[in-house]
């Protein structure tokens, strides 16, 4: 018999399942999918295929929160991590040239992000937690309900679809995007709370590359990464693990213009076109190692059943319990907060006060990030509709608009470090953005262009370019 039940076997099963046997449990994993193939870390990508988990092909990073948690709690996964070639990045070398308080600070060493592809992680991930004697990873197994006592308040286990009843009073959601126990919930008649969500208007567009050689060809102008998101699309390349490296668009859903990047040599003349990209892209320097993969952003999302639990025993994790927009790169770091998080209430706490410890736990790390995720795309679904398609611009924030922000950031190093620590997890917009001396400190400072380099060109010589890449449009 488990002591928890973890179903589904990504990044937030896993790092749960890692967290909850530290505690001293003993976990079973219930993963459908097959077990990723052996062999080489290097040789795996392109072998393990993820039909359900399409996110896999898309770029990611770990930020200096989802760092921050491996350090202190799975040092062996940082360092297995570093040891596939995954490279540490001390964000605090971006500082811009012209700013004030360049000099190394309390705090500063806390300013980091690893270059990892999310199969990477995950590899790392599954072999570290397939290795601990109490912990049992069974793949091909789909869960179709939930157990259940007789009141319909607690948790008393799952069933499979093939009709075998697995017991545990610990049962935690890790499937995703599609949070399955909000249908367990529903089957068994247990009312649901409502969900917060709200559209992330973003059609992703990513390719995978390799660097010929050993240096990087440009400079890394986020510290981490190189782009921004501009004034109707985004363009962000991200350094990986092994001299991989990840270039990704972003467009607003039904931007038919742009939707043509799924082609190589348009997604390439765009990637080209946008400022600090272009280097990286010499067929002297790099080569591809992938198509170009699509994906549909999902909705921001909160869910009621992660932050007002309808049964006590359920905890949902990661993607079950809260989806932000990818373009920020959070969801796996807040996946492993959440992670440990949940094994501490679960441990410090008595089984009856154990779902609301929990549930305060999740709402304390993750509706910050929620509503910044839901205020943000709000403001650049707005922009971007007004430059695709001649909407009216939407007002700027009155409170603490971000531009301006960007830009005393180019001059403050206060201000800089303020708004890194809240683009890498460490604090929340509101500890940093509502602070009386920030807000000081942002007005003082002279305007001009952000801390990340020019603009591109405007939209219509772009399209001029995808055109002349494209073979010419009738």
């Amino acid at each position: 018999m488990a002591d928890a039940l973890v179903v589904g076997g990504s990044v937030a099963g896993l790092a749960a399942a890692l967290a909850l046997a530290g505690s001293g449990r003993r976990v079973v994993v219930l993963e459908r999918s097959a077990p990723p193939p052996r062999g080489a870390m290097a040789d795996l990508h392109n072998r393990w295929q993820r039909p359900t988990v399409p996110q896999a092909q898309q770029s990611h990073t770990l930020t200096s929160l989802g760092v921050q948690t491996l350090r202190t709690r799975a040092p062996e996964v940082l360092e297995r991590l570093l040891a596939a070639g995954a490279p540490l990045f001390d964000l605090t070398r971006a500082l811009p040239p012209g700013a004030t308080d360049r000099g190394r600070e309390v705090g500063d060493d806390d300013l980091v992000a690893l270059g990892c592809r999310r199969t990477t992680l995950e590899l790392v991930l599954y072999r570290t937690v397939e290795a601990l004697p109490q912990v049992e990873i069974r793949h091909g197994t789909t869960v179709r309900g939930l157990r259940l006592d007789a009141e319909k308040r607690s948790v008393r286990g799952v069933v499979t679809a093939n009709g075998t009843h697995l017991v545990a009073d610990v049962v935690v959601d890790a499937t995703g995007r599609r949070a399955a126990s909000r249908s367990w919930l529903a089957d068994a008649g247990v009312g649901l709370g409502n969900d917060l969500t709200t559209p992330s208007g973003l059609r992703g567009f990513t390719r995978f590359y390799r660097l010929r050689g050993s240096s990087l060809p440009g400079p890394l102008t986020r510290g981490h990464a190189a782009g921004d998101i501009w004034d109707h699309y985004a363009g962000v390349l991200h350094p990986g693990d092994a001299g991989t490296f990840a270039i990704a668009l972003g467009t607003l859903p039904g931007d038919l213009e742009l939707d043509r990047l799924r082609h190589p040599a348009v997604f390439t003349a765009l990637a080209r076109a946008t400022p600090g990209l272009a280097a990286w892209l010499d067929d002297s320097v790099s080569e591809p190692l992938s198509g170009v993969h699509v994906i549909t952003g999902p909705a921001n999302a909160l869910r009621a059943a992660a932050v007002r639990p309808s049964v006590a025993g359920l905890f949902p994790v990661g993607d079950a319990a809260c989806v932000t927009n990818p373009l920020f790169g959070r969801g796996m770091s807040l996946a492993l907060a959440q992670a440990f998080g949940l094994a501490d209430a679960l441990a410090a706490h008595p089984a009856a006060e154990r779902s609301q410890a929990a549930a305060e736990v999740a709402n304390t790390l993750l509706r910050p990030w929620y509503e910044h995720a839901a205020g943000s795309d709000r403001e650049r679904i707005g922009r971007w509709s007004a430059a695709v398609h001649g909407r009216p611009q939407p007002p700027a924030d009155p409170g603490c608009p971000k531009d301006v922000i960007r830009a005393a950031a180019a001059h403050d190093g206060m201000v800089w470090r303020g708004l890194m620590r809240v683009l890498m997890g460490l604090r929340t917009p509101d500890e940093v953005f509502g602070d009386e001396k920030f807000h000081y400190r942002v007005a003082q400072a002279p305007l001009g262009a952000g801390p990340w380099g020019a603009a591109p060109p405007p939209r219509q010589e772009l399209l001029r370019a995808l055109d002349e890449a494209e073979g010419g449009r009738p």
